[in-house]
């Protein structure tokens, strides 16, 4: 049994196979060919945050694959009065054949997988946001070929995801680099132990330079859910950190733009970026369907 907590849970050539079962099982889709290894099985979705992307596209991904998927927000189950989560982990994959969670602490999926029978996924934590990276990384290889040995720009807060993109640059090969403002940089132990293991990151405090030679360019709301009281704080350290058309003139003159949505137009990202013509958000929206549906088959199929 496996889990898929953060993308390192994989070995470079077993993310590698699941980008390519991606592209596989997305073909088979848009040719109307049935694709269901899954008969029969059921994914538990715990949420503790709202979704639109997470949500759509487990539930739909377990539908074209054969299976259910049961919606389970904390608001309505025991855990959100107070059922330790060693125990609903305990029940919940008694019943289940899979359990997809999307919280706040990383502490609980950790936990959830400690006690679970089942594989368990991380639909989204404050740590890292794996299934997102899977479908960045899937998308720019639709676009450009391989990620190996590209530059990747990372602008904004030093959140989950930039934390997930750090994880890729070990697992895909490219070279990183981030710009944060002062006091809001990565997690130190997460990119010292990347960096440890091969990782490529360098971190940089002007946007313009972090984008300079890019082939990526990516972002994200600078206030992330569970931080909105930090709003107006947030929104004057950012000031020089929004992707404009400024910034994109410095990156490659193919470098796509990237987004994990929602966006906040004239925040992170200026509307004529993300609306422009190199920005691949839809694209990228679109196959967290596919690299979700090649990651459930991977964890969750008898077939080999």
């Amino acid at each position: 049994m496996r889990h898929f907590l953060t993308l390192l849970d994989l070995t470079g050539d077993e993310a590698r196979h699941l980008l390519k079962r991606a592209a596989k099982i997305k073909g088979k889709l848009k040719e109307g060919k049935p694709h269901r290894p899954l008969e029969g099985k059921t994914l538990g979705m715990i949420f503790d945050k709202a979704s639109t992307r997470t949500r759509v596209s487990f539930e739909v991904g377990m539908f074209q694959l054969g299976g259910h998927a049961l919606f389970l927000h904390s608001d309505t189950t025991q855990l959100g009065r107070g059922e330790p989560v060693e125990d609903s982990a305990r029940v919940l994959s008694s019943m289940v054949d899979g359990i997809m969670i999307r919280t706040f602490g990383h502490d609980v999926v950790q936990k959830f997988a400690q006690y679970s029978k089942v594989p368990v996924i991380n639909g989204l934590t404050d740590l890292t946001h794996p299934c997102q990276i899977l479908a960045d990384i899937f998308t720019y290889e639709e676009h450009r070929g391989s990620i190996e040995g590209k530059t990747v720009t990372w602008i904004g807060d030093g959140n989950n995801m930039a934390h997930s993109w750090i994880n890729g640059a070990l697992s895909f090969g490219y070279k990183l680099k981030l710009a944060c403002p002062a006091g809001f940089e990565p997690d130190e132990k997460l990119l010292a132990a990347a960096r440890a293991l091969g990782a490529n990151v360098s971190l940089l405090d002007s946007a313009a330079a972090a984008a300079d030679g890019a082939d990526l360019v990516s972002t994200d709301v600078w206030a992330s859910m569970g931080q909105e009281e930090e709003h107006a704080l947030r929104k004057k350290a950012f000031a020089d950190f929004q992707v404009d058309d400024r910034v994109m003139t410095f990156a490659n003159a193919d470098a796509l733009f990237m987004h994990c949505l929602p966006a906040h137009r004239g925040e992170e990202v200026a509307a004529s970026v993300i609306d422009g013509p190199q920005s691949v958000v839809w694209d990228e929206a679109e196959n967290r369907l596919h690299t979700q549906k090649a990651l459930l088959e991977f964890l969750m199929s008898d077939q080999t």
